[in-house]
């Protein structure tokens, strides 16, 4: 059995349902009371994550508390080809990709928790950083796209994908919009295409997007 400590309105949790589902994992799911119960944060639950942070997944005795590691976790279990093409350079371009993930979460994800849970922080700084990050994503997608593949490590799929994925979808909650930005639009269509895909509240289907910007 695989639990996983989760709260609905979470990007990390959500990347982790998402590729739980998209493998055809089955997870056990148990809320947490991350707001207004902040119950991530009390004595109990810093037990077994002594961060104070979700989401956290519990195997037999193994405990992750890093949403990438889960992502490798379930990749390795159920889906190596998620892992991407097995090389040298591809396995690089994966990790760096689930660093650059990070850089997602600290600042259009900290947008989001500002404008949505009236986290504290300076949300202008928080702001441009996320567009800085959304460009770098562009110009490389943009790049994949004149290399002649659709995703971010190859020409399938991988965990780098569905690390980098939410944050981004999720940015117009942190008042950060994704006009600008037309190949990671197109990019994020393909995400939602994949079969088995799962929706979160403010991630839908396709069929309820705007139309799909036009081919660079």
């Amino acid at each position: 059995m695989i639990r996983l400590h989760d709260y609905v309105l979470s990007a990390s949790c959500y990347k982790v349902r998402l590729m739980a589902a998209l493998l055809g994992v089955r997870l056990d799911l148990e809320a947490v009371d991350f707001h207004p119960g902040r119950a991530h944060k009390s004595l109990a639950f810093r037990q077994l994550n002594p961060a104070g942070t979700l989401p956290v997944m519990v195997v037999d005795d193994l405990v992750l508390t890093e949403s990438t590691a889960m992502l490798v976790y379930l990749a390795r279990l159920a889906g190596p080809e998620w892992l991407g093409p097995g090389t040298p350079q591809a396995s690089a371009q994966v990790q760096q990709w689930l660093a650059f993930s990070g850089r997602l979460a600290a600042s259009l994800g900290l947008a989001r928790l500002h404008d949505m849970l009236l986290y504290t922080g300076d949300i202008e700084a928080l702001r441009r950083d996320g567009h800085l990050a959304l460009r770098e994503l562009e110009s490389a997608l943009t790049e994949c796209r004149f290399a002649g593949h659709d995703w971010l490590v190859g020409t399938a799929p991988t965990i780098a994908d569905i690390a980098c994925f939410p944050n981004v979808a999720l940015s117009q909650d942190g008042g950060v919009t994704l006009d600008p930005y037309p190949a990671i639009r197109l990019w994020s269509r393909r995400v939602r295409s994949l079969d088995r895909f799962v929706e979160m509240p403010g991630i839908h289907r396709l069929h309820e997007l705007r139309p799909a910007p036009a081919e660079a």
